[in-house]
């Protein structure tokens, strides 16, 4: 066990926002709801899966809804600590840890928020391995696990609880409440005990976070390429280098959707690059041939800096490099190419494993 202080969060922030391929929610709006919290309350301790009690009461707690809205609807954290606790209200049992369910910029912060109000340990861990769009989309899904009980809460002092048949349910009403609530919510969901945490979720994710943001710190320090550094921690590697010349985006059924094009530069200098994205970035391909796809990792970070750009910053004239990498073994699974994979968001492409 060991304490996650103020002074982590840059770099938990900065490799979070990476391992989030592009969604998950604003990396600096997570790290300050994280500060603010550690400020007031002290150290958020992080406890190794391994560690855990096997009957433990892990509960996670999130944010629900389309990225771009939480740039202008920032959230205050009184949500997350109203919709834990209503998770609890509905289950009778008290939380004794919390985890993050996705590595996502502002949803790997979110925890460490909610640990430090709550005083709660905060697993080593998270459910993805990465970020996606859906709630359903986690490897605890693959491991037979209700989503539900869920509790949903709102910035106006709304809670909502619901019980579904499935978890696919789960993702329709939550997502349905959630635009009710302004297209973004708390949420709080998928009570794990010790023993399922050790199982089902990915181990040292936040420990990941760190690991990838200090290299990339560290390279841009010393006057090396940040975007090698950030591919060589991810066990990733660089496939374009352009310039953002188009970006389509809106917001529909809860999620930011769209299209990002790249005009390339230096090696690939005449080539081009298009991205969708939904949230998080879902398939990058060159011409018609595709690069990379969920649930694979694509990772969009400013050339020159190294610092990872969300779906929601996407604009034009900045000048990127894309990285992908390798998801964890178990999304390539035929059940895990169900839940996540490229035909699950309409493509017909066969999944070329990164």
């Amino acid at each position: 066990m060991h304490d996650v202080k103020v002074e982590d969060l840059k770099d938990m922030a900065r490799g979070a926002a990476v391992l989030g391929t592009g969604g998950g929610g604003d990396p600096y709006v997570g790290r300050l709801l994280a500060q603010e919290a550690i400020r007031r309350h002290g150290p958020v301790s992080l406890v190794e899966p391994t560690e855990l009690p096997d009957d433990a009461v892990v509960i996670p707690t999130a944010f629900m809804g389309a990225p771009t809205v939480m740039l202008e609807k920032l959230p205050s954290g009184k949500e997350l600590t109203a919709a834990l606790r209503a998770l609890e209200e509905l289950i009778g049992r008290k939380a004794t840890h919390t985890v993050s369910i996705e590595a996502g910029g502002l949803n790997s912060m979110i925890p460490i928020a909610t640990a430090a109000e709550l005083e709660l340990p905060l697993v080593d861990a998270d459910g993805m391995g990465r970020a996606f769009p859906e709630l359903q989309m986690l490897l605890p899904t693959l491991g037979g696990i209700a989503a539900t009980p869920m509790a949903l809460a709102d910035e106006r002092g709304n809670s909502i609880g619901l019980r579904t048949v499935d978890n696919a349910w789960a993702e329709r009403l939550a997502r349905s409440a959630t635009i009710e609530m302004g297209c973004s919510s708390a949420v709080s969901l998928y009570v794990l005990t010790g023993r399922q945490v050790k199982e089902f979720m990915v181990h040292g994710t936040i420990t990941l976070c760190r690991e990838i943001g200090a290299a990339i710190r560290e390279a841009a320090e010393r006057h090396a390429d940040p975007v090698t550094a950030a591919a060589v921690a991810l066990g990733g590697q660089q496939v374009f280098q352009g310039k953002l010349v188009d970006v389509r985006r809106g917001t529909s059924g809860g999620f930011a959707r769209g299209t990002a094009v790249l005009e390339g530069l230096g090696a690939d200098l005449g080539g081009r690059m298009d991205i969708d994205f939904q949230n998080e970035n879902l398939v990058a391909r060159r011409g018609d041939a595709v690069v990379a796809s969920v649930p694979d990792l694509i990772c969009v970070l400013d050339t020159d800096t190294g610092e990872p750009v969300t779906t929601e910053t996407l604009r034009y004239g900045l000048r990127v490099s894309v990285v992908v990498a390798p998801c964890d073994p178990r999304w390539r699974s035929p059940e895990g190419l169900q839940l996540a994979g490229p035909a699950y968001f309409g493509y017909d492409h066969t999944y070329l494993p990164v």
